[in-house]
């Protein structure tokens, strides 16, 4: 079986919920204090054993590739004016991976990203992970999903349990158990109404994914609001092979695509920083809310 060390993060979506502010800047690249979203999925792949990293993009999004890139200019200025930790800084962060910028062509959807990274990914197994949401975990989501993929040997999808009124935010897996935190998935409903959910497993956010869907995605037909959806493909692939849910161990869940979920993140990280926490702590203590 082929390590896996390619992964896609699509990220050509126009963060509509963050107008006017993803205008200009993409949704990726919101900043959770000194760092953008789509650093945290990077490291989080990186820290799982991904080396080539592939970031479908939009014509929007040159943002994303200027972050990832050795920007000589600042990294000698940095040197001159003996500003080592922001240098490291700078210079770890393009050296993170192998990136690799495709822009997207096809129908809108999270479906045609994947499809349009064939070419790259060739005949290997692959991770997709979204760009602009993370979960916080140890081992990393994505290690745990690809140490499930290497022993079953078919697709897997991260999965968290969420609470039972928030079951209509998510696809919800109906799954068999199979060991500690492995499900095998039987069927995946988008978004059910609460006392039409199966379980309160979301199914979503990190894929490991083999060759095989990309046949799949070439013959998908367009969906919910006529777009091109992976969860579709995926159920099309499991009338094929078995897919297994990971249920992620020891994580929390980030949403950065959602305003109030997205200020929550920065909150919380702005208290974790070392250079932060205590004064930000006083100013929140002081607030007369």
């Amino acid at each position: 079986m082929s390590k896996i060390r390619k992964a896609v993060i699509p990220a050509a979506g126009f963060g509509t919920r963050f107008l006017p502010q993803t205008k200009a800047m993409p949704k990726e690249m919101l900043p959770i204090v000194d760092k953008p979203v789509i650093q945290y999925v990077v490291e989080e792949l990186v820290a799982s054993g991904i080396t080539d990293i592939v970031i479908v993009t939009g014509w929007h999004k040159r943002a994303i590739e200027d972050h990832f890139d050795y920007p000589n200019e600042l990294i000698q200025m940095l040197k001159d004016q003996g500003k080592h930790e922001l240098l490291e800084s700078v210079k770890k962060t393009a050296e993170l991976a192998n990136f690799i910028y495709i822009r997207q062509k096809g129908p809108y959807g999270n479906a045609t990203p994947v499809r349009s990274a064939r070419s790259v990914i060739g005949d290997e197994p692959f991770v997709v992970i979204w760009g602009d949401e993370f979960i916080y975990s140890t081992p990393p989501r994505a290690k745990q999903c690809i140490d499930v993929f290497e022993k079953y040997g078919d697709p897997v999808i991260s999965a968290i349990q969420v609470p039972k009124q928030d079951v209509s935010r998510y696809g919800i897996a109906d799954a068999v158990k199979v060991e500690k935190n492995v499900w095998q998935i039987k069927r995946l409903i988008e978004k059910p109404k609460v006392e039409e959910a199966p379980s309160t497993m979301a199914a979503h956010g990190c894929y490991v994914l083999t060759p095989d869907i990309f046949p799949i995605l070439d013959n998908l037909k367009p969906g919910k609001g006529g777009e091109l959806w992976l969860p579709d493909a995926i159920k099309e692939l499991m009338k094929k092979r078995p897919v297994y849910a990971c249920e992620i161990i020891g994580g929390k869940y980030y949403d950065t695509g959602n305003k109030l979920e997205y200020l929550k993140t920065v909150v919380e990280f702005a208290l974790q920083h070392k250079d932060l926490n205590g004064d930000f702590r006083k100013y929140l203590k002081g607030l007369k809310l």
